[in-house]
């Protein structure tokens, strides 16, 4: 990444340390701060000074374009003078003795061509008018141009650091945060600020006139300048109200259209379960209610846009009618000439306009404020997973040893998830964890790839604390197949490299045959170059997690973690994955979690979790014989069809076959009264077959 993009990012961090409090690994986090509105501030100026930092790399673009509408404002004072002085007091209605009046040479330039041209003297105004008109629309053209140019590439710069800390946030960030508010953050908001650097340059230039304009008029008539100004104070009064009114109301609108990005974002993500359950036209009428209050709020905002132009427009009518009535009388005493009173009136407009203008400079002000806020406060965020000062190098190949040693953990705002964890995996041995939903199996698997921060001292890797190894490190040498896999758009090649440079054409070949994805692949109208829809959606789910095998394969890892890798593919496909994780596990560590006992009966050991502990530690075979819960929960998956058509034959029996299954497994908990179908299917703790209504625990 170029330095004018990575350089802001890491000065506005360094100085946010100095005032910020890093959050140690365990304390807990409010994290519905970041959904709050900050400082209602319409003015943030140490907010502006930061921005600065991502437009220095091109101050000389937005230099330039400041100085343009500069020279853009000055000269159009100068095409009313010509309007005024030349062609109606010089050419229409002379002027014999006129009054003196700082007209910027426009009155001897044109006596100038005059003296050496035939032209009419209409003709001549007129072609200075064309020359004044077309030099300041020249320019403004420029000044457009490099002003777009310089906010738009600060605002890239800012765009991709934002999106760069977001990345970086770890799984607990997300955990708790709304993907459709921090999308806000990325587009709406980024935008605001857009409109925000532009509106200020625009309004700067309209304050340049106004300035020359007010000078002029003070030192030709300083009475009839003050009867055009009398509505200044008014106007300005009626900015502040209108500025005060409007904070609230673009504060509940910024809070709307984050609403309505979360509830977007989360229907989307989930309409195939939105279709079957038949929620659309719930979800719909939802929908409509978040956007009826956006639409209010905003009907409110263009209420008193309405009411505060209209108050504008009159006060500039009043002042134009004071402006005509009493300059009038000063032309039919002959002390000003109808040119200047022409002329004054055209600069009313231009001491008007700007004022005028504040108000909707505010409006943008309040929206790119708080934009602004809300983005530096997404790039302030210090939560991220702790980085050892003095990372442990690893070697070329680890052996693949996994220890984990006293481990306990709990989400924030949770229970504790795992109490006193402690078992060891050797090298290259397959370990299956087994265990009810809830019980940690899933959370074993995210603190060991480092998901989450925990203590020191409580998992290894071939002996040295993960939390001593750098990240990114420690997550190459670990190939996880998670249970909600993710799909990328692009290419199938590019879904198994992942843009890994380690991972050739012919390696994802490769890896594609060992976990038998290659012949669907073929199968595809453009082989490995298939273009795949958002996430895989042209795949059916048994090819997307052979996908997912083959992406993970590609890399090579020495550590092979399955998370639920084969709940959701049927038999027939799941055979051929049987058949390539006998390949895959070949000289790696393998930890599987799955519900099918099917698909763990060829690991060396197995561990059982209970309530977040270890129970139970041995091979298949061995935990067989001890009876205890993995017995159980082996019983109920593989029982014998034979003796459950018996015991379903007495309802007694199997109630007391319920019930001491219930002891077997919660030997502290009095068991519960079964219903006749409490214990059907197959599934093995929640997997395909099991039943929904087994009790809690078993």
């Amino acid at each position: 990444m170029s330095e004018a993009i990575s350089s802001p990012q890491a000065t506005s961090r360094e100085a946010e340390k100095e005032t910020s409090t890093v959050t140690s690994r365990n304390e807990a986090r409010n994290y519905s701060a970041f959904d709050q509105e900050l400082t209602h501030r319409a003015l943030n100026v140490r907010m502006l000074l930061r921005l600065l930092q991502w437009a220095k790399p091109y101050k000389l673009t937005l230099i330039t374009s400041s100085i343009l509408i500069t020279l853009v404002s000055a000269l159009s004072v100068l095409l009313p003078i010509v309007q005024s002085r030349v062609v109606i007091d010089t050419i229409l209605v002379p002027v014999e003795s006129p009054a003196r009046f700082q007209d910027f040479g426009v009155i001897d330039a044109y006596e100038w061509i005059l003296a050496f041209t035939e032209w009419h003297p209409l003709m001549i105004a007129l072609a200075m008018s064309i020359t004044m008109f077309v030099i300041t629309s020249l320019m403004s053209i420029a000044q457009q141009l490099t002003l777009t140019s310089g906010a738009l590439k600060t605002l890239r710069d800012l765009r991709v650091d934002l999106f760069t800390s977001l990345e970086q946030k770890p799984a607990s960030f997300y955990d708790h945060v709304g993907v459709g508010r921090v999308m806000t953050r990325i587009t709406n908001d980024v935008e605001n600020l857009f409109n925000l650097i532009t509106s200020f340059v625009q309004h700067t230039g309209d304050f340049v006139p106004f300035i020359f304009v007010v000078a002029i008029c003070f030192t030709f008539d300083f009475e009839l300048t003050l009867v055009g100004m009398m509505i200044i104070p008014l106007a300005a009064v009626a900015t502040i109200t209108f500025r005060w009114i409007m904070r609230e109301i673009f504060r509940r609108i910024r809070d709307s259209v984050s609403q309505l990005n979360q509830y977007m974002q989360e229907d989307l993500m989930g309409i195939e379960v939105v279709q079957l359950s038949g929620r659309e036209e719930y979800n719909i009428s939802e929908y409509r209610k978040l956007n009826q209050e956006n639409r209010r709020q905003e009907f409110r905002a263009i209420n008193w846009e309405v009411v505060y132009e209209a108050f504008n427009t009159s006060l500039t009518s009043f002042a134009s009618a004071a402006v005509l009535w009493f300059g009038g009388g000063k032309v039919v005493q002959e002390e000003i000439s109808l040119g200047m009173l022409y002329l004054f009136m055209e600069f009313l407009n231009r001491m008007v306009a700007p004022i005028m203008g504040l108000g909707y400079f505010f409006n943008v002000l309040f929206r790119s404020m708080a934009s602004g806020e809300r983005i530096f406060q997404a790039l302030d965020w210090d939560e991220r997973i702790h980085e050892p000062e003095n990372p442990v190098q690893l070697p070329a190949r680890l052996k693949g040893a996994v220890e984990f040693r006293n481990l306990n953990f709990a989400y924030q705002g949770s229970d504790q998830i795992l109490k006193n964890v402690s078992f060891s995996i050797e090298p290259g041995e397959k370990l299956a964890i087994v265990g009810s939903t809830g019980s940690g199996k899933s959370t074993i698997i995210r603190l060991l790839a480092r998901s989450y921060d925990f203590d020191d001292n409580m998992i290894f890797v071939d002996g040295i604390d993960v939390n001593q190894i750098g990240t990114h490190d420690l997550r190459r040498r670990i190939g996880v197949v998670l249970q909600d896999f993710h799909i990328f758009s692009g290419t199938i090649l590019d879904n198994i490299a992942l843009s890994n440079p380690n991972v050739s054409r012919e390696r994802a070949i490769w890896a594609a045959r060992l976990v038998n994805a290659h012949r669907f692949i073929e199968a595809l109208p453009n082989s490995y170059e298939t273009e795949l829809a958002e996430r895989g959606h042209n795949l059916s789910q048994g090819q997307q997690q052979l996908l997912a095998f083959a992406r993970v394969l590609a890399d090579d890892p020495e550590i092979l973690v399955l998370d639920e890798a084969t709940s959701s593919i049927d038999t027939g496909t799941e055979l051929l994955i049987q058949e390539a994780l006998h390949n895959l596990t070949i000289g790696r560590t393998s930890i599987i979690i799955a519900h099918r006992l099917q698909t763990i009966q060829e690991c060396d050991r197995v561990l059982v979790l209970h309530q977040g502990e270890v129970r139970e530690l041995g091979t298949h075979e061995e935990l067989l014989e001890k009876r205890g819960i993995y017995y159980t929960l082996h019983q109920l998956q593989f029982q014998d069809s034979a003796t459950a058509s018996e015991l379903t034959a007495n309802p007694d029996e199997l109630e007391a076959e319920r019930r001491r299954r219930w002891v077997e497994m919660n030997p502290d908990s009095e068991p519960p009264t079964f219903g006749n179908d409490s214990m059907g299917g197959s599934g093995f703790m929640g997997g395909p077959g099991g039943s929904g209504t087994r009790p809690t625990g078993v």
